[in-house]
């Protein structure tokens, strides 16, 4: 069994979030999601996006790494899209982390806006859809080849499609065949770690 710190990307704590932790939660892992927006659900990326920025990204990133400090420090941290920047910088930074589970973005771990190294021991997977303009186009698989590289127990799992959002069941984005594939790789790793 793996604990789970699980952030929700920059539409919010949907319900194809919640439902994702629930299939985890499912199988006998603990999964916490924390609600960065306070409640709040947007309608699109771009609104999310929007009132992350009034608040301040580095604000929204602190917010969820400061939930990490009454959480065990053996945790999986996961984050879905804007929810990769808590998730990952906690995984590089804070010692003890189980592993990572990265989902259609991965920041670079050399560079202006890197944590650092990846740290030893600590495997990661990242996830996302070969043509989405957002995991594909922005540079975040550039940023998870680098990790591929540079880690031993790192996996990047691309699927076909153009979607940013496609495990989230509650939104358009959503597919549910590519969702099936990451949650049972999802799982798998779960349970080795």
């Amino acid at each position: 069994m793996a604990e789970v710190l699980l952030f929700h990307h920059a539409q919010g704590l949907t319900p194809g979030v919640c439902a994702f932790a629930d299939v985890v939660r499912a199988k006998g892992h603990i999964v916490h999601t924390p609600d960065l927006f306070e409640g709040q659900v947007f309608q699109s990326i771009e609104e999310g996006l929007a009132y992350i920025d009034g608040i301040g990204f580095d604000e929204m990133r602190e917010r969820g790494v400061r939930l990490a400090d009454d959480l065990p420090a053996e945790i999986v941290y996961a984050g879905f899209s804007f929810g990769v920047l808590p998730a990952q910088k906690l995984a590089q930074t804070r010692p003890g982390a189980r592993g990572a589970l990265l989902f259609y973005s991965c920041l670079p771990i050399r560079g202006e806006w890197a944590f650092g190294p990846w740290p030893d021991g600590v495997p990661v997977q990242i996830h996302g859809m070969d043509k989405d303009p957002i995991f594909a186009g922005e540079g975040d698989i550039d940023a998870a080849r680098e990790i591929v590289e540079a880690v031993e127990d790192a996996e990047l799992f691309l699927y076909p499609g153009d979607q940013h959002y496609f495990a989230d069941s509650s939104l358009p984005s959503y597919d549910a065949d590519a969702t099936a594939l990451l949650t049972a790789r999802v799982l798998a790793f779960l349970d080795r770690v």
